[in-house]
């Protein structure tokens, strides 16, 4: 099969059957594109990953941009970027045309209320994956734990975070392990 046509019909799947955003479609993501078709190793898209989420913009896009690139160039990566973007743009579309007219259902809030907490599951899937993957000793797992009291009850921007994060990376790599 085309590369172009797999990179559309592999990211379009996944963009139409995941709920919750770019989190949820990391483990569907992860799936298709390291252990399914191999097109990346694991460490490979855990960068990816790392860069998607640190660049602007969507997260689900971003990751599927970058595959598309390192795959076939720009044109992978407009092919990939289109085929996640695609299913949920038709899909909010039918939703803003039809949305009056199920607004007040019962049946339909009660469905999105049942949603809800799969969709906390499902972020934490990738979440657990991610962690199992980066190899952190006792000393590093203590970052995550440490950024999270940071931004919650210091009220501290991520980005903060994110830039002291590679500052201390650099410093470790450079002075500490030499």
């Amino acid at each position: 099969m085309n590369v172009y046509l797999q990179l559309f019909t592999t990211f379009s799947k996944i963009g139409a059957f995941t709920i919750g955003g770019g989190y949820v479609m990391i483990p569907l993501i992860q799936r298709e594109v390291v252990d399914k078709k191999g097109w990346l190793e694991k460490e490979e898209f855990l960068d990816m990953l790392a860069i998607s989420q640190s660049a602007p913009g969507i997260l689900a896009m971003n990751i599927s941009i970058f595959i598309g690139q390192k795959l076939k160039g720009v044109k992978g990566s407009i092919v990939a970027a289109t085929g996640i973007a695609l299913p949920s743009f038709l899909i909010i579309l039918a939703i803003a045309i039809f949305f009056s007219s199920f607004r007040d259902n019962e049946t339909v809030n009660r469905i999105f209320t049942g949603i809800r907490p799969v969709v906390v599951a499902l972020i934490a899937v990738p979440v657990i994956s991610l962690v199992k993957g980066m190899g952190l000793n006792r000393y590093t797992s203590a970052i995550p734990f440490i950024s999270v009291l940071l931004i919650v009850f210091l009220d501290i921007s991520p980005v903060w975070i994110i830039a002291a994060g590679a500052l201390l990376g650099l410093f470790y790599f450079y002075f500490a392990r030499r």
